[in-house]
C-alpha cells in the first residue's frame, strides 16, 4: 500500500442499460451525481489523505443499485443516495467504520 498514489479508491457505478433491459442498472445520471457529490464534499473536508473518486462500469450487483465500492477494503455499498455521501465519508473514510445499513451482504 505504501507505493499507492491513493489511500482509498471509490468506484461508483455509472452503467446504463437500454430501456426494457432484463436487468436494472445504476444509471449514468445518478452515478455521475454521486461522483460530483463525493468530490465536492471531499474537497470541502480537505482530508489529509489522497482519495480518488471515479466512475465505473457495472459492479454486477445491479438489483441493489445505485452501487459503489471502496478499496482497499473492498466494501460494497448499495442503494446509495446523494444524502448518504456525508455519512460514508465521515464513517468509512474518516473513522474507518463501514456504514452497515448501506453495506452489501452477499445473498445466500
Amino acid at each position: 500500500m505504501e507505493d499507492s498514489v491513493y489511500t482509498h479508491h471509490i468506484f461508483i457505478c455509472t452503467n446504463q442499460r437500454a430501456p426494457g433491459a432484463a436487468r436494472k442498472s445504476c444509471g449514468e445520471a445518478h452515478g455521475l451525481e454521486l461522483i460530483d457529490e463525493f468530490r465536492k464534499q471531499l474537497k470541502e473536508k480537505n482530508l489529509p489523505v489522497p482519495i480518488r473518486v471515479q466512475k465505473a462500469g457495472c459492479l454486477d450487483i445491479c438489483d441493489f443499485g445505485p452501487t459503489l465500492v471502496i478499496y482497499p477494503e473492498g466494501v460494497f455499498y448499495v442503494g446509495i443516495e446523494r444524502a448518504d455521501v456525508t455519512e460514508i465519508i465521515e464513517e468509512h473514510l474518516v473513522h474507518k467504520r463501514p456504514v452497515e445499513r448501506l453495506r452489501y451482504r452477499r445473498q445466500k
